[in-house]
């Protein structure tokens, strides 16, 4: 079996009974110490205050085990602080008795310590044996000093009560660390936006207008509307509908039921809609304004630096071979800007000179506008090599933005800015068109060219 090293002669000596007495199991195994230990009693167990804890309460080789302690090996057993080896302490003895002996013993041991209260701390997490020694800032009033010098099993009461109540209330940390792991959570704070922008009263939507061009609002046929709700049908969801050979964009019966009822768009039915935009500018370029519509992913792209900022990654986007023009020459550049979960478009006017952040919830970002500020001065000289200021370039706000009233309509409102901005047109619509224009998307998409 081998001779006793010194950390096991360590493990015994402590224990009422010679080494003698021990008995050896056969095995074919490595063989194991296995001690007869006599009960214990009360007098078996003492701990002075000036004896360190962790010597006292060694005993065989499973008890230094269960207290994680170390083993038999070279490199020695663990020194622990009281106040980790307590929840421990009573599991030395059988009877309920002499485990409150035990369990009173190492509270005794706490108080003599002179450890106070838990602090969380920085790099600290509460829980068992998480408990370290800090200095409290002084009591405020009678009832913290109350709070105070309660016991150690308070602690929790003491950072609920003392510490956190002046800083973010505990709720909020936990809703934002569980909103990072599920972005649903992230639709509260939207939900809570459109109540309060519907209770202020300070925005208010415009009716549409009389004057509107009917090409617009024309409704979709029996046979449109049949061929739509075909394409809704849920038994269709896995069908390829449609595929755009010039962007590659294949559309699914799935991923075409982000228009039907309260969905949120997705990345592909934005971009298919900004392709067949363009394609339509180009059927009468007469009519349309001459735009140049980004994808959904420009913008994720163009932050994606260090800095916040990185031009070469979207430096090949917009080359004279792929687009056949340069954007400096274009009338509005159309930008759909994705924040957390809700779409926003920015807008660069050329010749008004002008840039433009429309929010259906009535919000405004300067941090987007100054980001595509500077890129549209890179993008100008790496295309045109030529020099121009943006810093003088406005700021706009628009009148009368059209603004939702719901949670699930602001990609459709961001659509339907484009489509009315690329014609010219004022944003004359409300949110009573909006389920109107979900079918006549579709539609469209279907067709693959817009009206």
């Amino acid at each position: 079996m081998g001779a006793l090293t010194e950390n096991r002669k360590r493990c015994f000596a402590f224990v009422d009974h010679p080494i003698s007495d021990l008995k050896i199991t056969p095995s074919s195994k490595k063989p194991k110490l296995r001690p007869q230990i006599p009960a214990p009693t009360p007098k078996a167990v003492s701990f002075p205050p000036t004896a360190p804890f962790s010597r006292q309460v060694h005993g065989p080789q499973r008890v230094i085990k269960a207290f994680n302690l170390g083993s038999s090996s070279g490199r020695g057993l663990v020194q622990r602080e009281p106040f980790q080896m307590g929840n421990f302490a009573s599991s030395l003895f059988e009877s309920k008795r002499e485990e409150g002996l035990g369990l009173e013993a190492y509270r005794k041991m706490v108080n003599d310590s002179g450890f106070r209260e838990v602090n969380p701390g920085s790099g600290s997490k509460l829980g068992l044996g998480s408990v370290e020694e800090i200095s409290l800032p002084p009591p405020t009033d009678a009832e913290e000093v109350k709070v105070l010098n309660r016991k150690v099993v308070d602690a929790r009461n003491v950072v609920e009560n003392v510490w956190v109540k002046n800083k973010k209330p505990v709720y909020l940390e936990l809703y934002e660390q569980a909103k990072k792991r599920d972005p649903r959570l992230s639709t509260l704070s939207l939900d809570q936006k459109l109540a309060e922008l519907k209770l202020s009263g300070l925005q208010s939507v415009p009716k549409a207008q009389e004057e509107n061009p009917k090409e617009v609002f024309i409704p979709l046929t029996d046979e449109e509307e049949d061929e739509v709700s075909y394409a809704f049908r849920g038994g269709k969801r896995r069908q390829l509908l449609v595929t755009h050979k010039a962007s590659n964009i294949e559309i699914t019966g799935e991923v075409l039921q982000c228009l039907n009822g309260n969905g949120w768009l997705n990345d592909e039915v934005i971009n298919l809609y900004l392709e067949l935009l363009k394609e339509r500018e180009r059927r009468e370029p007469k009519k349309f304004l001459k735009c140049h519509f980004f994808s959904t992913f420009f913008y994720k792209r163009l932050i994606s630096g260090r800095n916040g900022y990185d031009y070469n990654a979207v430096k090949r986007w917009t080359t004279q071979r792929k687009l056949g023009y340069g954007l400096i020459e274009c009338d509005k550049i159309f930008v759909p800007i994705h924040q957390d979960i809700h779409w926003c478009l920015a807008v660069i006017s050329v010749k008004d000179e002008t840039f433009q952040y429309l929010d259906s919830l009535g919000g405004i970002d300067t941090a987007v506008l100054r980001v595509l500020a500077r890129y549209f001065m890179d993008e100008v000289k790496d295309k045109s090599n030529k020099q121009i200021d943006t810093s003088s370039w406005k700021h706009e706000m628009v009148d009368a933005l059209p603004l939702q009233q719901n949670g699930w309509d602001c990609g459709m409102f961001m659509l339907k800015y484009i489509d009315f901005y690329s014609r010219g047109l004022d944003l004359c619509f409300n949110q009573e068109h909006m389920a109107y224009f979900r079918k006549r998307t579709a539609k469209e998409i279907l067709k693959l060219r817009a009206d």
